[in-house]
């Protein structure tokens, strides 16, 4: 099979197609024949080899998220068949044309969708409901913020967030941008570049911040929560460092959290598979959340893909086109 492989630690360039071997699936996992793949942020940090894979995961071909037809079943898999449809998160491996994942981990192409845009699915939703749902406890009726809201991660806290009945604000870095924003259920976006997000939502406060930045954001973020509010870190792009006041924490009662996906064990992959399934897949064909692609790249243009996800030029998600037919 073809596969793009990540050759050495660098720049884009240095991914490259190669031929590798069809893996095998063992007991409990289904060898996927790949039609689309989603680029993230990760692939990135692994393609720059500050994030190395999880035990068990391929060394050296990225990809966190698939979409295709099932190939074959390993033993004692009972939900799937060959020839289903299914969108997966995996540890790594989805840049190619087969992938292994495990069962649990899977769930249908949602009826009407492509698999380019069932591709752009996991790794971002799965994100979203841990931390903004799990972690942060969002209910319906409080107000919620979220950085990076053209991003994969944040189209998607934007939808869901207001599917989910909350007040939606996020950030983005051009008015184009911030319309896209608006246009997906934001309430509001502001330009970073132009407006000060702290003082722009002081008067109103959120509950829950969805926090990719880090850096000079952290003490902002905290300014912002209202009492019992809730900061949950999935990145720390602009810095991991952050002063603040301990006694706004404890005045406020304020909750800091965070997570990384990748890491976690299958079994909670599982069980976080098994409750998006049950309360984000519904809202999939009802016309609350919608994919927005920003574009599509050939499997053999990974290079230009990851190009441009560190330009920060798109809005939505990039996919990679695997097998055609």
């Amino acid at each position: 099979m073809k596969a793009v492989v990540i050759t050495e630690p660098g720049a884009p360039k240095v991914l490259q197609v190669q031929e590798r071997a069809i893996p095998a699936p063992e007991a409990g996992q289904l060898l996927v024949r790949v039609h689309a793949a989603g680029i993230n942020r990760p692939d990135v940090a692994q393609r720059k080899g500050n994030y190395p894979p999880p035990v068990g995961a391929p060394i050296d071909i990225p990809g966190l998220e698939i979409a295709g037809t099932v190939e074959a079943c390993g033993e004692g898999v009972e939900r799937w068949k060959a020839g289903d449809a299914v969108c997966a998160l995996l540890p790594g491996g989805g840049y190619a044309e087969y992938a292994v994942v495990d069962a649990r981990h899977c769930l249908p192409v949602p009826q009407g969708w492509s698999f380019e845009e069932a591709a752009s699915l996991p790794e971002t939703v799965f994100t979203v409901w841990h931390n903004v749902f799990q972690r942060g406890a969002l209910q319906p009726g409080e107000t919620f913020l979220v950085h990076g809201g053209s991003s994969g991660i944040g189209i998607t806290a934007i939808q869901l967030a207001k599917a989910w009945g909350a007040t939606v604000y996020a950030t983005a870095g051009t008015e184009e941008k911030c319309r896209a924003c608006e246009e997906l259920g934001a309430n509001r976006c502001l330009n970073y570049k132009t407006q000060d997000f702290a003082e722009e939502l002081k008067a109103d406060g959120v509950d829950v911040v969805l926090d990719m930045i880090g850096g000079e954001y952290i003490p902002k973020n905290l300014s912002l929560l209202k009492p019992d509010g809730r900061l949950v870190f999935i990145n720390a792009m602009q810095g991991a460092q952050g002063q603040f006041d301990v006694r706004q924490v404890m005045q406020k009662r304020l909750i800091i959290t965070g997570s990384t996906l990748r890491p976690r064990s299958a079994d909670f992959k599982a069980a976080l598979a098994a409750e998006v399934g049950q309360h984000v897949w519904p809202n999939l064909g009802n016309g609350k959340f919608k994919p927005v692609l920003y574009t599509t790249f050939d499997l053999a243009d990974a290079a230009q893909a990851h190009a441009l996800m560190e330009s920060s030029g798109h809005i939505g998600k990039i996919v990679l086109k695997v097998s055609r037919d």
